[in-house]
């Protein structure tokens, strides 16, 4: 386990990450770091999507009592450097020439007005429907791809004493999978939904569609639907319980953990209706600008993430594919090419998560999660009035360029 140091430096590390699989990826960034004469004194806090983390980080800002690197995703990179709370890494990024590095979508999305503040990691892809493999063997299913078929598959495993589809009631991985039913009506209605915030999508018939629709998956999540952590519905798909699992490829390193592998224990596909596109999420370290002696131990750990060898170590162990224009596809599994593959295609394909703050401002992304949570939770929540208070949102908050 990545731990305090005793070396002459150490940095804190705030971040989410839990998971066994994810546990191995901080380890192996802080071995790294090690051999540098620096260390990662870990600071974990565990929140799935990160809002706890988000909640610690701001008080400890608050405070004055910050750590030196935290995980800070998406739109809040902008938000924090517009705040001067962090560092920039005009410097390293110039010594490791980033430009031609990094894949572009990437580039965009650690900078600030044009400067760059956050090292990434890796890139997920949200929209992945993981399988197990033998269940569907068994019963002779096919990986459906679209929903009508995912429904004929259900209704087999169902009457076959299996749970379809492992899902939590969590209100970040609820909104998961509701994002993938969006986003199998269309990416131009996602980004019109979730980023440009367009007035009429919130009333078009096909947020109506993937609203009936995850409420009609209810009935193939199990019962009850409890609230429970991702890698718990991993464990269920991977003993068999479940045959089904939409959610970011950090499931694929936690399967791998568990000692499967994806030719033989599991299968990865997009979500049914959603194979053209890429919902991502990109991973990144922000260097907070608390304590000037610790810049060049932080410029060190932000070179050494962007190093191919940690790019491709990292995310073969995380489930994401590395953010470098040549990584060594070699070395990537079938999921992981089709992801790198399909994010490298051209900006059609690319969308940017909302629950992972990668579409919008944080605090229109918590107010819609809490109102897709609201709605799945309560069976006599309509599905009109759900869209005109997704719409009241929408309006209330101003976009912040």
């Amino acid at each position: 386990m990545a731990c305090a140091s005793a070396r002459a430096e150490s940095l804190q590390v705030l971040h989410w990450w839990k998971s066994v699989s994810e546990r191995r990826a901080v380890d192996l960034i802080a071995l790294r770091l090690a051999e540098s004469d620096i260390g990662w004194r870990d600071s974990m806090i565990p929140s799935g999507s990160g809002a706890g983390a988000g909640i610690v980080l701001r008080s400890r800002m608050l405070a004055k009592d910050a750590p030196e690197v935290a995980q800070v995703n998406g739109i809040v990179i902008r938000d924090w450097a517009r705040l001067d709370l962090l560092l920039d890494l005009d410097a390293v990024a110039a010594a490791g020439k980033w430009d031609k590095q990094l894949l572009p979508t990437v580039a965009d999305a650690i900078k600030s007005d044009g400067h760059v503040y956050a090292a990434p990691l890796g890139v997920h892809r949200m929209n992945t429907m993981f399988y197990n493999r033998k269940l569907l063997a068994r019963l002779n299913l096919a990986v459906p791809e679209t929903w009508a078929q995912f429904e004929q598959a259900a209704a087999r495993l169902h009457q076959a004493g299996v749970v379809p589809l492992a899902q939590s009631s969590e209100p970040w991985q609820v909104t998961t999978l509701f994002e993938a039913l969006v986003l199998s009506e269309g990416a131009e209605f996602h980004r019109d939904l979730f980023q440009r915030r367009n007035a009429a999508a919130y009333a078009d018939p096909r947020l109506a569609a993937a609203l009936q629709r995850l409420r009609g998956l209810k009935k193939w999540m199990g019962s009850p639907i409890v609230e429970r952590s991702w890698d718990e519905g991993v464990r269920e798909l991977a003993d068999g319980r479940a045959a089904f699992m939409v959610m970011g490829d950090w499931a694929k390193g936690e399967l791998v953990s568990r000692g499967l592998t994806v030719e033989e224990g599991f299968g990865c596909a997009a979500a049914p209706g959603t194979a053209s596109y890429h919902l991502y999420n990109i991973d990144t370290l922000g260097m907070l600008a608390t304590r000037e002696p610790h810049r060049m131990a932080q410029e060190k750990l932000a070179a050494l993430i962007m190093s191919p060898a940690v790019q491709n170590d990292y995310n073969q162990i995380k489930g994401s594919i590395p953010v470098l224009r040549n990584p060594a596809l070699a070395k990537m599994d079938v999921c992981a090419r089709a992801s790198w593959k399909l994010f490298n295609s051209g900006p059609e394909a690319l969308v940017p998560s909302l629950v992972h703050r990668m579409a919008t401002e944080e605090v229109v992304r918590d107010a819609i999660v809490a109102e897709v949570h609201r709605y799945f939770l309560d069976d006599n929540a309509g599905v009109a009035d759900t869209q005109r208070r997704l719409a009241a949102i929408a309006r209330t908050f101003t976009k912040t360029k």
